[in-house]
């Protein structure tokens, strides 16, 4: 396993993460064990930054996260969130990036993950009720405490990524990121980090398992299944999408790899600051992943994966209603 630095504040982690959502949440049915093993296979195989959330099941994933890595907690790195009203209904549709929440988020995940402190903290998504440099604040505060070593941003536009820069230090920016989702290129956040030198965790770098080849029609995922209401399961979209899929499987096979590995090695070429974070509870589809992180993409692989697709995937990633909450700036 490869390393890399994020960030100007000492923050290294393998070149691949492990985001541990869908061990809860989102992708149908979760499995507690399954999702334990997997996590500690992971860290067998050199995966030290893990990635969880309060929002990921109120706290289970947290709490799944914490069992899985009792014995070799000083040798991880662990990442959560705060920023989200977990009162409100349905769950993840109010924001709450307040001090005294912050304070009261933090003192849960320190608790669900049995350690005396957290590594990355991130505000999962900005408040529109709460200045940035408030947040960046309360952050701060916790960092000097102790309790949190790093502070993230979740989801955050230029202005907000300078503004809470200018406060507390941010060593890291988690967005959505890959072959198939492109907007951080349209919105100059890329060239922003640089600047700053700010990390970049990209979530769903596989498009959501689009980009794993092992894709259905969203009608036929079961009514918890994320996938049944994204726009890039849905009619023409999956039409376009699958095609490209099936080029970059081509690709992908002239160099005996998959297109898992050929999308997360693409992700790895756009910078050395860049750490994706794919999630996945399948031990199998673990190891495929983490032998990514040993691929090197020439500057004609890269270019034909630009020609399969210029400006990424067709459809967007969240419904109308939704996608305004994650563009906020």
């Amino acid at each position: 396993m490869q390393y890399r630095s994020l960030g100007q504040q000492g923050l290294r982690v393998s070149a691949l993460g492990f985001g541990c959502m869908g061990i809860s949440i989102a992708y149908g049915p979760s499995d507690e064990k399954e999702g334990i093993e997997a996590i500690r296979r992971a860290y067998d195989l050199g995966v030290d930054f893990f990635d969880t959330a309060e929002l990921y099941g109120n706290g289970h994933n947290e709490q799944v996260l914490g069992k899985a890595v009792q014995g070799i907690r000083d040798q991880v790195v662990i990442a959560t969130k705060f920023g989200f009203d977990m009162t409100v209904e349905p769950v993840g549709s109010g924001f709450n990036s307040h001090p005294d929440n912050i304070r009261k988020v933090a003192e849960n995940s320190l608790r669900y993950l049995q350690t005396d402190y957290i590594d990355v903290f991130y505000q999962h998504i900005p408040d529109p009720n709460v200045p940035i440099e408030e947040v960046a604040g309360t952050v701060g505060e916790l960092i000097q405490q102790g309790k949190v070593k790093y502070f993230g941003l979740s989801n955050a536009g230029p202005d907000t990524i300078r503004r809470a820069h200018a406060v507390t230090p941010v060593s890291v920016l988690q967005s959505e990121y890959s072959i198939f989702e492109r907007e951080l290129e349209d919105r100059n956040i890329l060239s922003l980090l640089k600047e700053l030198e700010i990390g970049l965790v990209p979530y769903s770098p596989l498009g959501r398992g689009f980009l794993t080849g092992s894709v259905k029609p969203a009608e036929e995922y079961p009514e918890n299944d994320m996938r049944r209401w994204d726009e890039r399961w849905q009619g023409s979209n999956y039409t376009y999408n699958l095609n490209a899929v099936q080029q970059l499987r081509e690709l992908a096979a002239s160099k005996n790899i998959t297109v898992a590995q050929l999308s997360l090695a693409w992700l790895l070429a756009q910078s050395d600051n860049i750490v994706p974070i794919p999630g996945t509870r399948s031990i199998k589809r673990l190891e495929e992943n983490v032998g990514a992180s040993q691929i090197v993409l020439s500057a004609e692989d890269l270019g034909r994966i630009a020609e399969i697709l210029p400006h990424g995937s067709a459809g967007g990633r969240y419904p109308a209603g939704v996608i305004e909450n994650f563009t906020r700036d």
